[in-house]
């Protein structure tokens, strides 16, 4: 059972990881492309939200809580320290 729960913890983490270098790259295409596009027409003003919502977290945000979530897994015990030390490497790396 023990090592069931380490591949689905090791899956999880690297499935986060995953999807925060996605999510990255997207944004970054995103603004190239808005720059290739060059100035246009300005488009209509949205409508402002009517309750005042929370900032959206920074990509080190997000990093800290992948950090904590991976420190918990090997508090647990499903990740080993070599384990722990590869996935932190990679995911500040990204």
């Amino acid at each position: 059972m023990p090592g069931l729960l380490r591949g689905v913890a090791r899956t999880a983490v690297v499935a986060g990881t995953a999807t925060a270098v996605s999510n990255r790259v997207s944004r970054r295409q995103q603004g190239r492309w808005a720059a290739q596009q060059g100035p246009q027409e300005p488009a209509p003003q949205p409508a402002p939200p009517a309750e005042p919502s929370a900032p959206p977290p920074s990509d080190m945000t997000g990093k800290i809580e992948q950090l904590k979530q991976l420190g918990d897994l090997k508090t647990q015990g499903l990740l080993t320290e070599a384990e722990f030390e590869d996935q932190k490497r990679r995911l500040l790396a990204s």
